[in-house]
């Protein structure tokens, strides 16, 4: 482009930088993922569907990807990332957690509990009956879940009693349907009652059937990809500029939900002795980032 045509353009380049203002400014960032199917759940707090667990897909031979998540607000904001413990890695989230809990004191194992990982899996599963979302049928989709719908699945693997059969949930032949059974006892969300069918052949059994629907499904490996997970001096900052250079310095009244290892009860506020008004909690099959990455820009 010659100088004399830059020129030209530039006198109409404001109108076109308007429009865009206009366009970043209206529109809000969109986070949710089509491809992850969750679970409805109605004004009684209930909810009920029938999934099935898929197998791996080519080139990988675990069928979950397994992740951490910090989501909780300080001084400065909210602190919203993937947790590098995931892959390995150091995570400075955790280390002040370290520090926190060893000091024995209960306030700072309060603070401490507030920023705890959040752990998830994620597999593919086949939508089998979604009542509240017929339109799901039939369809496959990523599912994130926690350590409760997990141990239903290492229940089914490895049964506790003798006269149960062990069931690989993930297999198209010898898996199972899982029947999805949502309640809300004292304000949390319960799968108490779900369960597994009886092991049988998905789709009768068609080996073409199968196969396509193997094709349809998601590799997993990107939820654990490096790329996903940012630098320790980077986590570090991002830290510091959420929680400031004392790491008791907390907001406790914006609680997150909490991962495998704390209690399913609301806990006092460390500074006050006072039940916190908490964020509204999201299920474990919603997706943590997105969820907190809505709330933070509302």
């Amino acid at each position: 482009m010659s100088f004399s045509d830059f020129k030209k353009r530039s006198k109409a380049s404001i109108d076109t930088l308007a429009k865009k203002l206009e366009e970043d400014i209206g529109t809000k960032k969109d986070y949710k993922d089509d491809r992850f199917w969750r679970p409805e759940i109605d004004k009684s707090g209930s909810g009920f569907a029938i999934i099935r667990f898929l197998p791996a897909v080519d080139g990988e031979d675990i069928p979950w990807a397994k992740t951490y998540t910090h989501a909780f607000k300080g001084k400065g904001g909210w602190y919203i990332e993937n947790c590098p413990t995931a892959i390995g890695q150091k995570c400075p989230i955790c280390e002040m957690n370290n520090e926190l809990w060893n000091s024995g004191i209960e306030s700072d194992k309060n603070i401490a509990r507030d920023r705890k990982r959040k752990l998830s899996y994620i597999s593919n599963i086949l939508v089998v009956s979604d009542p509240a979302n017929p339109q799901n049928d039939g369809k496959v989709f990523l599912f994130k879940y926690g350590k409760k719908i997990f141990d239903k699945i290492q229940e089914a693997m490895k049964p506790a009693f003798p006269d149960e059969d062990p069931l690989n949930p993930f297999d198209f032949w010898q898996g199972a349907n899982f029947r999805m059974k949502i309640r809300t006892v004292a304000g949390y969300i319960n799968y108490d009652k779900s369960e597994f069918d009886s092991a049988s052949a998905l789709l009768d059994g068609d080996d073409k059937k199968l196969e396509a629907l193997w094709k349809k499904q998601y590799a997993l490996a990107e939820f654990t990809d490096q790329k996903n997970f940012k630098a320790y001096d980077v986590l570090s900052k991002k830290a510091k500029d959420v929680i400031g250079t004392n790491i008791r310095d907390t907001m406790t009244d914006d609680r997150t939900v909490e991962d495998e290892e704390l209690e399913e009860t609301p806990r006092p506020s460390a500074a006050s002795g006072k039940k916190p008004q908490s964020a509204p909690q999201p299920n474990e099959e919603m997706d943590s980032m997105s969820y907190f990455e809505k709330l933070a820009n509302e």
